[in-house]
This record gives C-alpha cells, sequence and structure tokens, in this order.
C-alpha cells in the first residue's frame, strides 16, 4: 500500500520534490544492504526496536518498499489520464474513479512490485541478523545458521520449495506484464 501510494503521489505531474522524493525512496536499494542494516540497527537501538517484531517488520518494510514503487512507477508511465478526467466529468467520486478505473488498470504493476517485495523480504537474511535477538526466527535466518552449522536435509527441502516458489512468481509476473500490454493494446505482433 504504502509503495503504490507513493507511486500515485509521484507520478502527479505538479508534485513538489518529485525528484527528492523519489530518490529518497529508491535509497534502499542503491545503499549496500549491509551499511543499511548496520545503520537501523543503531537507529532502532535508540529508539528501543532492537530485537523486536515490530523492528523487523518495519525494517523489511522499508527494504521492500523501493521494489513496489518502481513496478507501479512503470505502470504509470502508460497510463492515460483522460480515463480519470472523463470518470470525474460524469460525475464520478474520487473513490469511485480510484476503484474502478485506477485500480483495475495499475493491478499488474501492483501486483509485480508486491511479489517482488515479498521475494525481497523473504529473502533478507543481513537485515533480520542485525535487528532481531536470538529469541526470533525467520526461515532465512535459520536456513543461514543451518548451513553455517551443519546441512540438513530439511534446509535442503525448505530451499527446493523456495526454488519452486520463486519460480512460480517470476512466471505470475511474465504472465501479468503480457496481460497488462495486451489490455493497453500494445502487441508485438
Amino acid at each position: 500500500m504504502l509503495g503504490t501510494l507513493a507511486a500515485l503521489g509521484l507520478s502527479r505531474p505538479h508534485f513538489p520534490w518529485r525528484r527528492a522524493g523519489m530518490r529518497l525512496l529508491i535509497s534502499p536499494m542503491v545503499v549496500s544492504v549491509v551499511i543499511t542494516a548496520v545503520a537501523v540497527h543503531f537507529f532502532y537501538a535508540d529508539i528501543r526496536l532492537l530485537n523486536s517484531y515490530t523492528g523487523l517488520i518495519l525494517a523489511h518494510t522499508m527494504f521492500a518498499t523501493p521494489f513496489v514503487v518502481i513496478a507501479v512507477t512503470a505502470t504509470l508511465t502508460g497510463f492515460e489520464r483522460s480515463l480519470t478526467r472523463a470518470a470525474a466529468g460524469l460525475g464520478a467520486s474520487p473513490i469511485t474513479v480510484f476503484f474502478k478505473i485506477i485500480l483495475p488498470l495499475l493491478l499488474p504493476g501492483v501486483t509485480s512490485g508486491a511479489l517482488f517485495a515479498f521475494i525481497v523480504s523473504f529473502d533478507e537474511v543481513v537485515v533480520a541478523i542485525f535487528v532481531t535477538g536470538p529469541e526470533q526466527r525467520n526461515l532465512p535466518r535459520v536456513m543461514f545458521t543451518g548451513i553455517r552449522e551443519q546441512i540438513n536435509p530439511t534446509i535442503i527441502a525448505a530451499a527446493t520449495v523456495l526454488i519452486l516458489f520463486a519460480m512460480t512468481m517470476l512466471t505470475t509476473v511474465e504472465l501479468l506484464r503480457r496481460r497488462s500490454k495486451r489490455l493497453r493494446g500494445i502487441c508485438n505482433t
């Protein structure tokens, strides 16, 4: 939700500080994960969010939001603004315009962004190591420590499931991209 709303706001033609906002939102992708994780660690230590699930969720949200912003912004590049003006001119409320026109056209980008955000968040072991304590466990961290200590068949099975899951997600993203092109009338013939 945050990434979609940010992309919608940043796509407005008269939005002040558009470039600065985009740079700020994309910065977790540009800066090294280790540097950002260390910074988050010290920041969370000051505000007492270290070793908490709330801190882990906020850190993963910070790392995953840029992927949603990029996917939705890419979808918005081909968005026809005259459709929203026409709907508003015909008496549709802004909420109706959003749910009946904007959201269905953005759905492939939102879904792609959500899938990428999920994959990035699910795969992020560095942030989990720096932000959580020994009592908090998530699958990437358990797999990382299990691989370092000993190879366990359970870890191999989980890795196989994750690879199949990633392949399914990439296939879904490609199908959504093709559907989006088809809906917009851009066909490769």
